[in-house]
């Protein structure tokens, strides 16, 4: 009797590719392309626990709150770590691109997780998108996504490598056939390099200075490998000595000592999914290169930095920002021709 209601109402419903990250998240609504690219941050009351804001109006609130407010991002290392904001995140976000429409035709919703994450993990993000007003939720690796949207063979029977590098995790895989050969997940990223950049303003200069301020310093003149010409930038903040504010000027060279370590670490682990790959594979990405996805791809001479440790090609994912929920779209608009990279089991939505 409501079969043919069910499905007029389904051809309302927008089904949905997100990309939950550390530091931003962006939807993809099918037939229509990203819709939304926000900062993953929501600002609530402490006192009443009601949300404020969210997106790029909390990110505005970081660090310049009273003690009763809190801006804080509630993803960390790619996972859940606060499930009700992360709720009340996909909510708004799911709202701000679908609207209001009957539990008929509520969206089927693919979204991205790191490699890494447990079980317990992905039954957190799949629980969170179906209180947030999925119909259907199917869950599908973020490496694997990145591939797909920045337009790997990954059907093919020849192996493509992938570098996802976010916010809080690093993705490597290998990927032929459909499926992944070889995958490396560490949990340093973006937020680490910023975590650095911090520690060294502090111990080198006795200056405090913000995680927003570490990141425009880290856009700005942040680098892996040395460049043609050095960049300056001039970060503020507080001199931990007097308390009072102060300025400092920082060199390119600078910057990129101070976030050697996690630099170090990722070319690491991609040498070690090197390492992992059965010889075949490995004489494919040597053939056709390594991919790198992410917002991590935009830091300046990290290609040139794993060519030298690896001596393999290295190419940046065109808006490398966005390959993961370009993947995401991608599946959206075949199902039944990715559903072998789905995590959940047989394909099919968690239940």
């Amino acid at each position: 009797m409501f079969g043919p209601f069910n499905a007029l109402l389904g051809l309302f419903s927008r089904d949905l590719g997100i990309d939950l990250g550390t530091a931003n998240t962006l939807v993809y609504v099918k037939d229509r392309g990203i819709m939304l690219a926000e900062p993953s941050v929501v600002a609530t009351d402490t006192h009443t626990s009601r949300v404020l804001a969210v997106g790029a109006e909390a990110k505005k609130m970081v660090g310049r709150t009273p003690t009763n407010i809190v801006a804080s991002r509630p993803l960390r290392d790619g996972v859940i770590a606060d499930f009700d904001t992360v709720h009340a995140m996909l909510s708004y976000f799911i709202g701000q691109v679908h609207g209001e429409l009957p539990i008929a035709a509520r969206p089927r919703v693919i979204v991205g997780v790191p490699s890494g994450v447990t079980e317990v993990e992905k039954r957190a993000v799949h629980e969170a998108s179906l209180q947030a007003g999925a119909r259907e939720v199917y869950l599908i690796e973020e490496p694997m996504a990145a591939a797909i949207g920045a337009g790997q063979p990954i059907q093919e029977a020849s192996g493509s490598m992938i570098v996802d590098i976010g916010g809080g995790t690093t993705e490597v895989a290998v990927i032929s056939l459909g499926g992944v050969v070889v995958s490396h997940s560490i949990r340093i990223a973006g937020d680490e390099v910023d975590e650095q950049i911090v520690d060294y303003c502090r111990n080198a200069h006795n200056l405090l200075i913000g995680e927003r301020t570490a990141e425009a310093c880290k856009i700005a003149i942040g680098s892996a490998a040395p460049g043609l010409q050095e960049e300056t930038t001039v970060v503020r903040g507080r001199d931990l000595q007097t308390g009072l504010p102060r300025q400092v000027e920082l060199t390119e060279g600078q910057i990129r000592e101070a976030i050697s370590g996690p630099v170090t670490e990722i070319v690491e682990n991609i040498k070690l999914a090197l390492e992992a790959t059965p010889p075949e594979l490995l004489a494919d990405v040597m053939e056709h290169g390594i991919a790198v996805a992410g917002g991590g791809a935009l830091l300046r001479g990290l290609d040139k930095r794993i060519e030298q440790e690896t001596d393999i090609p290295v190419h940046i994912a065109n808006n490398p920002l966005e390959a993961v929920v370009r993947g995401t779209g991608a599946c959206l608009h075949n199902l039944e021709a990715f559903r072998e990279v789905f995590v959940a089991e047989n394909a099919a939505p968690y239940v």
